[in-house]
């Protein structure tokens, strides 16, 4: 069993209210648990208003899929362009950990 994880540290553009950033964050981790089947949430900053952290994990038997998944919700995010993505963390874990 392979687990990766990744977690993006955001910048949101013009945001001026929590109310405003659920707009901007409840898409991106709908679109990456609609499309990569991950599981997703913003698991930091959560009271400020400009920026977001969101966390996902994928658990797979092949690792190359895994490393797949990782790769294009990478890409996902980084190209939404109401976001400014500050930083990525990714953690992959297998068999030998």
């Amino acid at each position: 069993m392979y687990v990766g994880t990744l977690s993006f540290d955001l910048l949101l553009g013009d945001v001026r209210s929590l109310k405003e950033k659920r707009s901007v964050v409840r898409p991106i981790v709908a679109e990456l648990q609609r499309k990569y089947a991950v599981s997703a949430a913003e698991v930091d900053h959560l009271d400020l208003y400009r920026r977001a952290r969101i966390g996902l994990a994928v658990v797979s038997g092949d690792a190359g899929h895994v490393s797949d998944v990782l790769d294009r919700c990478e890409r996902l995010v980084a190209g939404r362009p109401e976001v400014e993505l500050l930083s990525v963390r990714r953690r992959f874990h297998g068999d030998d950990d």
